[in-house]
């Protein structure tokens, strides 16, 4: 399927399924309470500039996320007060 091919509610999807597979990713290396939302709201943090990327770029960006990025994002966005509000 081409990336035009996909609905907005078929991206979200898509989106969410990727979200939940690097939570489990995570949960299996011992990060029990990590959650799909936050996945998606530290990769996503970088689009607020330039808006979405092309497929391909969202999917690397959520796949390729690693504990410590992830982790840092959470540590920072606790001392702004701002984690997921």
């Amino acid at each position: 399927m081409a990336e035009e091919d996909y609905t907005r509610k078929e991206l979200f999807e898509t989106i969410e399924n990727l979200c939940r597979s690097k939570v489990e990713e995570f949960r299996m290396i011992g990060y029990e309470h990590v959650t799909e939302e936050e996945i998606w709201s530290c990769v996503s943090q970088k689009y607020e500039k330039n808006g979405f990327p092309p497929l391909h770029q969202l999917v690397n960006d959520i796949l390729s996320l690693k504990i410590t990025h992830f982790m840092n994002y959470l540590t920072i966005s606790a001392f702004r007060g701002s984690h997921l509000d």
